[in-house]
């Protein structure tokens, strides 16, 4: 087996490979990424559709902020640790089997969470309900390594986040509009409804992509290995924690901006949502410009470098409006650095993703759990801190979003050092 990253005939990690999958899916492309694109929502879904709420779960559950705020938390750990099972399930039996019992799960866990009497129940049943819903990120991660390789897999990545970038924007909006019929219960039937009709589309329209030759035959002790021989990859696991505290810092946005948006700056649940899709909006766009301009034109190093530092510019310029720098600059300026700092996700998660996976040919499944778990576990440390001085200001949020576009760039120059890497995170013309 080739060492992680070096190119063979067989993983030629440059190039702009043809989809090398089943040919059922190579009939039905954009049905296939339709559905990928669903299971990368997972996550969206249950955040953002529950985010204009959270001031109103403070009231009807008694609980301050800072502990209705552990319901994010809560589904975010979820989902971290359960990729690191469902990884490494899917590596041994196929991706079709863990995703659909996860599914199954997460649907049973969304329902119980529009029953919750107290917080603590709440925040219990969002764990579950991460957990499950774990499978659809990590599997489908693995599924666009199974069929892509190099620039093609950069820029399916590019294309998913235009489809699961639909549900950031939908989500609050919906939830939104939910909570004009409805409590903060009705939002929990609403995910439950979309969590079955995913199950049911999975089930029927997604077939297995991951031959039973390429299967991993050992049990845990095997997973754990393969894990730890992947962590040991130095340029692998620069790409996974820079990626890591880049997502940490628009968690940290997530998390924060029902109540700075609405607390602070008075805004209603619809005008937080419409905020919300905006700030989506730049994400989607700049997710496309990433994979249909950039992508195969550009390194891949550079554009991450970009994108980071444009994050890095956007927390700045966070942290000085809200430290009163300016003075009291309102919500339009405030609202434009988040739009900015949202925006540049485009350019960093999925460069990030690709360049970490284009390593790991042969432990999808592992190299996508632990991509998952390391950004989702920082993203869940990043949560609570920004409640910490209360809901009276926003220079927590700010403190933290530099704070993590900082800790990237460091692990990018430190670890990744992508001046070494040559052309193999390099795409050029014969690539096309």
């Amino acid at each position: 087996m080739p060492e992680l990253g070096q190119a063979t005939e067989d993983h030629p990690i440059t190039k702009a490979a043809e989809p090398s999958g089943p040919a059922a899916l190579r009939h039905t492309g954009a049905l296939v990424t339709l559905v990928l694109g669903g299971l990368t929502a997972v996550p969206a879904l249950s955040m953002d559709m529950y985010l204009p709420a959270l001031p109103e779960v403070t009231d009807a559950l008694s609980s301050p902020a800072a502990t209705v705020q552990l319901t994010l938390t809560a589904c975010l750990m979820g989902m971290a640790l359960g990729q690191l099972v469902v990884g490494p399930m899917s590596d041994k039996w196929g991706r079709r089997r863990p995703l659909l019992i996860g599914l199954l799960v997460y649907v049973i866990a969304t329902a119980t969470c529009a029953f919750a009497p107290t917080a603590e129940l709440l925040i219990g049943f969002r764990l579950l309900q991460g957990l499950a819903g774990s499978a659809g990120i990590v599997i489908a991660r693995a599924i666009v390594r199974d069929l892509y390789d190099g620039v093609a897999m950069a820029r399916f990545f590019s294309t998913l986040m235009l489809i699961s970038g639909v549900a950031p924007v939908a989500a609050p909006l919906i939830g939104g509009q939910v909570l004009r019929f409805t409590d903060w219960r009705g939002i929990f039937v609403v995910l439950t409804v979309v969590g079955t009709a995913l199950t049911l589309l999975v089930w029927r329209r997604l077939p297995e992509t991951l031959a039973p030759e390429k299967r991993h035959s050992g049990g845990t002790v095997e997973a754990l290995r393969t894990m730890k021989s992947l962590l040991a990859d130095r340029v692998f696991a620069g790409y996974m924690i820079a990626g890591g505290f880049a997502f940490a810092a628009l968690f940290a946005y997530i998390s924060a901006s029902p109540f700075v948006i609405q607390e602070i700056y008075g805004a209603s649940p619809q005008t937080f949502s419409l905020l919300f899709g905006v700030n989506s909006v730049g994400l989607i766009a700049a997710g496309q410009i990433n994979g249909k301009l950039l992508v195969g034109r550009t390194s891949l190093n550079k554009v991450l470098a970009v994108g980071l530092a444009m994050v890095t510019v956007a927390a700045v310029a966070l942290l000085l409006m809200t430290t009163g720098v300016f003075g009291d600059v309102g919500l339009v300026p405030v609202a434009a650095g988040l739009f900015v700092l949202m925006s540049s996700m485009g350019l960093t998660l999925p460069n990030t993703q690709s360049l970490a996976l284009i390593r790991t040919p042969h432990a999808a499944g592992s190299a996508s759990a632990l991509l998952g778990t390391s950004s989702f576990l920082v993203g869940a440390v990043a949560s609570p801190l920004v409640g910490i001085a209360g809901e009276d200001t926003a220079v927590p949020m700010a403190v933290v979003q530099l704070a993590c576009a900082l800790a990237a760039i460091a692990c990018f120059v430190g670890l990744c050092r992508p001046w070494q890497h040559g052309p193999t995170t390099h795409a050029t013309e014969a690539d096309h």
